[in-house]
């Protein structure tokens, strides 16, 4: 699956994150950051567009309703943040540690999870349009009740992941490893697993599975 990439220009100045304090608006844009410590903030309704963030550490943030559009991350950590209710649009998060994040009642699009940690992320009452989650951890990730269209899980290890109440039509699943999910039996019609995976999800949902 093609997604668009951020847009983002060439020879951006370098600034710091708490230069988002100096603005009029929470917001900033057209920049590059590295090396920035942000921890235990919290902004109201921040914007974020057209940026590089590098080895940046957001931990227990409060970012909810954030607006990010164009933006890409790299090895930043952003584990117990909180970016509920946020808009999330040509974003890409590489080599980053979203561990715990709370990513509920959100909107992505055009959004690239790549060799990240997400481990108890929770995207409960989202809706993820030509989102691509490449070699990630999504251990016990929280999809519940989520709306998926053109979803992609390339080699990622999503055990013990919530997808009730979310239909998984179209999404495939065979090239990453679970022991077990949270899902519901109607909601798996049309997702593609292997035969291995075939067994685990029977057994899952109450069948015995003779040879």
């Amino acid at each position: 699956m093609k997604i668009d990439s951020p847009k983002i220009p060439n020879d951006l100045p370098v600034m710091n994150f708490q230069d988002i304090f100096y603005q009029e608006d929470p917001e900033l844009e057209l920049c590059v950051i590295n090396d920035s410590v942000f921890t235990n903030e919290v902004l109201d309704r921040p914007r974020l567009s057209q940026m590089f963030v590098k080895n940046c550490k957001f931990n227990n943030t409060d970012f909810s309703h954030i607006e990010m559009t164009d933006v890409i991350f790299e090895n930043c950590d952003f584990s117990n943040a909180n970016l509920s209710n946020s808009s999330i649009h040509r974003v890409v998060f590489k080599n980053c540690k979203l561990l715990g994040l709370d990513l509920t009642e959100s909107r992505f699009g055009n959004v690239e999870f790549d060799n990240s940690v997400l481990n108890l992320t929770g995207f409960g009452n989202s809706k993820l349009e030509k989102v691509k989650f490449q070699e990630s951890s999504l251990i016990s990730a929280d999809f519940y009740d989520c709306i998926f269209k053109n979803i992609e899980f390339n080699s990622c290890k999503i055990d013990g992941s919530n997808f009730e109440k979310t239909r998984l039509k179209g999404v495939d699943l065979s090239n990453s490893t679970f022991e077990s999910l949270i899902v519901s039996f109607e909601d798996l019609n049309g997702c593609k697993i292997n035969s291995y995976q075939a067994v685990q999800i029977a057994s899952l949902l109450g069948l015995i599975v003779t040879d």
